[in-house]
């Protein structure tokens, strides 16, 4: 049978600084294909090079990883500054319909970091340019020296909200996460669920009101070990089963209506 096929929406990059490349995490391929169970696959993220309508026929789900670059504040109503960092327009203009179009139709999407903010700012919200800078908040930026291990290293608890979504599917309320991120919601839109945050208050988990679909999205890095970590494992899993069971709906769609 074939395996339920996963969107990837990674970054450009330039091999040798000067060949331009579409790129996806090698952590995140191994996630969906080992965890979830699912066949990933590399969106090439240019909004002149597919369209929203084809990667929904095409794919069965979709993973927006993490990223460099920003979403551009003129997505959110803000003017961009020094602080908001760089960003990719292409990615904004593919992830964001995306996202839209997903919720809507209840097509499962998991966002990991931008690709979290990214849910975040399609569903209306807003985002501090960077959370280290407030008021009683903590650096949640990656270390910029030491190895992989030391830079996924956890680094602070996730609170979930008591028999929430991120509850039910961890088995437990309290989980230890890596960080990662510089940005973060400053004001979430009407149907963004805060479920899960940091101790400092900066929102780490959130999932889509009144969804139809698999919508959950989370601030860390769970790809890192997703095969052996306790909070990273029954996130993929879940991803999985529900890109598919939107798969065997698809396949069978008089079935799943009966």
């Amino acid at each position: 049978m074939v395996r339920p096929v996963v969107g990837i929406i990674g970054n450009q990059h330039l091999i040798n600084d000067e060949y331009p490349v579409f790129a996806a995490g090698q952590m995140n391929c191994a996630a969906l294909s080992q965890v979830s169970g699912c066949c990933p696959l590399v969106v090439p993220i240019n909004p002149s090079l597919v369209s929203t309508a084809e990667l929904m026929e095409v794919c069965d789900g979709f993973l927006f990883t993490g990223g460099r670059a920003n979403v551009h504040p003129e997505e959110y109503g803000e003017v961009a500054t020094e602080a908001h960092g760089t960003f990719d327009r292409d990615r904004d203009a593919v992830a964001l319909p995306l996202i839209r179009a997903c919720v809507q139709r209840g097509q499962p999407i998991f966002g990991i970091c931008r690709g979290f903010q990214e849910v975040a700012v399609a569903m209306g919200s807003s985002l501090y340019p960077e959370i280290r800078d407030l008021p009683g908040r903590d650096n949640h930026r990656m270390p910029p020296d030491g190895t992989l291990e030391e830079k996924f290293a956890l680094r602070h608890p996730v609170t979930f909200k008591e028999d929430g979504v991120f509850h039910k599917v961890m088995g437990r309320q309290v989980v230890q996460t890596n960080t990662l991120h510089g940005q973060g919601i400053k004001k979430p839109g009407s149907r963004i669920v805060i479920d899960g945050v940091a101790p400092d208050g900066t929102p780490e988990a959130v999932y889509i009101k009144d969804a139809p679909g698999f919508t959950l999205s989370v601030q860390w890095h769970p790809e890192w070990q997703a095969d052996i970590d306790p909070v990273s494992n029954p996130l993929f899993k879940a991803f999985g089963a529900a890109c598919a069971a939107w798969q065997q709906k698809r396949s069978n769609p008089l079935k799943s209506v009966s």
